[in-house]
């Protein structure tokens, strides 16, 4: 096995050892290959091969996914992905069942919001970019999570919510009658802000018919 070998999955030290088994000192082994540019250190005991040498781009949306979890990607990033908001992300924002935690290296900066455990696993699909593939938020779950997890955000009317959706997010009314209201019921049964998850489902039905 060789560096390229790897490819751009993030790995343990326990990967660069198999590729250099007659290195006893793999740790400062690590540390030379990260000084020449070789791989890149995600965190303390985690890498990722730099695309010079694996000839793959770092996929930031997997890196997420191994820095810290059970998680996936959501909220604005997600809905960034999707296209249904029209703003640059700079920030990869993911939903955990764990503590909430933040990360900063070459990639990028990643944020963790803590959920409920039976809240975690409602809505989470895979999707892949290139080569890889990685856990995301459904549409309908990035926007929940985005309204539940923003702090300060409490839109009890169903004109507060609509001018949200369409003005502060900007989101297009074809996008917004396509969500699937099955995955926001589930998700206002065992998350936070009910009330406000309701009336989304409100809007949407109403637009529906309009």
């Amino acid at each position: 096995m060789t560096l390229k070998n790897i490819g751009n999955i993030p790995f343990k030290l326990s990967v660069l050892q198999s590729v250099f088994p007659d290195h006893t000192a793999i740790t400062a082994k690590a540390k030379r290959l990260k000084d020449a540019g070789a791989i890149i250190r995600l965190k303390p005991g985690l890498y990722v091969v730099s695309s010079v040498i694996s000839g793959k781009r770092v996929n930031e949306f997997l890196v997420a996914n191994h820095l810290h979890g059970p998680s996936y990607v959501s909220m604005q990033t997600a809905l960034r992905y999707y296209g249904l908001i029209p703003e640059h992300v700079i920030e990869i924002i993911s939903i955990t069942p764990r503590l909430k935690k933040t990360f900063s290296n070459k990639i990028s900066h990643f944020s963790y919001i803590h959920c409920s455990e039976s809240y975690f696993p409602i809505g989470i699909t895979s999707a892949t970019d290139e080569d890889v593939s990685f856990l995301i938020a459904t549409p309908e779950k990035a926007l929940c999570d985005l309204v539940s997890y923003t702090p300060k955000l409490n839109l009890r009317y169903m004109s507060e919510i609509r001018t949200y959706l369409k003005e502060d997010l900007r989101m297009d009314r074809e996008d917004i009658i396509g969500l699937n209201t099955e995955i926001l019921r589930e998700c206002a049964d065992v998350g936070k802000k009910k009330t406000m998850i309701n009336q989304l489902i409100k809007i949407i039905e109403y637009e529906r018919n309009v």
